[in-house]
């Protein structure tokens, strides 16, 4: 019986570094991501998310290691030729970065328009379908002032979706979203990697959305990447007891209390021993009375 042949990343970051200034906010991040799947980036707001999801679309330059995408790496490419890269994926920014002067229709049209030859008959008819694939046709001649904060998602979804990307970039899609909108957008996310056959790559801190839609999910801290691994194992891991994790080291305990949204453990403890009391009011206080987090309310 012959092996099977190992799957080939469509996108591979290894050791990559990153820094501003005198701050180094990636220190030698490695993971790869597999064509189809939905991996899901998350860590505490400073952990360097966002800035990792920047350097795999082109925007940061490194300052060691490498990124490719589709098997090519985008480190040092020059600019046309990293816009022949661009045109592969789509970001949904996180504010969904519409154009207000411009129709839902025209902002999703935009793309096309910049970057095919197509007859504008042939782009109006990409648009309806672009713009029917988040339910929005019945609106495309709306202004983004006139729409809700989910339906400007929707509608930067659509505007990502333009040119038939193989990869989808989402920055924290949920963000400021209330918890019945944030479902729909997940779901939203599942249904179009399941017919579209993309491969989804979403920063959040939303645990909730975390664990819905993820395949594989990576855990940053401080610029380091603690663990990448299948939802099932974050599962695990967030379901598990008091006296289990007592037994774990101090990585899975870090993790442990951020999937679960816990108010005491390794997280807490670190920004305890800041010394933001004292330098706030001279002398040490007592802390805040925690109390205990909720149960997550999806599944």
């Amino acid at each position: 019986m012959p092996e099977p042949v190992a799957k080939e990343p469509i996108i591979r970051c290894t050791e990559v570094v990153k820094r501003f200034g005198d701050q180094t906010v990636l220190k030698g991040v490695s993971f790869d991501v597999y064509e189809g799947e939905i991996m899901v980036i998350m860590g505490a707001s400073g952990s360097g998310k966002s800035t990792m999801l920047r350097t795999m679309i082109g925007t940061h330059t490194l300052d060691g290691g490498s990124v490719e995408l589709f098997g090519q790496s985008v480190c040092g490419l020059k600019e046309e030729d990293l816009n022949a890269v661009r045109k592969k994926f789509g970001i949904l920014f996180q504010s969904g970065a519409l154009y207000n002067s411009m129709t839902l229709a025209e902002n999703v049209a935009l793309p096309i328009q910049e970057h095919t030859d197509l007859d504008q008959e042939i782009i109006d008819i990409q648009v309806k379908i672009k713009l029917e694939l988040v339910g929005l046709r019945e609106h495309a001649n709306k202004y983004p002032a006139q729409i809700s904060g989910g339906m400007k998602k929707r509608a930067g979804l659509a505007r990502a979706l333009a040119l038939d990307p193989k990869i989808l970039f989402y920055d924290e899609p949920s963000a400021g979203l209330d918890p019945v909108t944030s479902a729909e957008i997940d779901q939203l996310i599942l249904a179009l990697t399941k017919q579209l056959g993309v491969t989804s790559v979403v920063v959040t801190h939303e645990m909730d959305s975390a664990f819905t839609i993820a395949d594989r999910m990576a855990m940053l801290d401080q610029g380091t990447m603690l663990c990448v691994k299948d939802r099932d194992w974050f599962e695990q891991l967030r379901d598990s007891s008091i006296q289990e994790a007592q037994t774990m080291d101090e990585d899975r305990q870090l993790v442990r209390q951020f999937l679960r949204g816990d108010p005491d453990g390794p997280l807490s403890e670190r920004r305890d021993d800041s010394g933001y009391e004292k330098d706030l009011f001279g002398m040490t206080t007592d802390r805040v009375t925690r109390t205990p987090s909720v149960e997550p309310t999806r599944g």
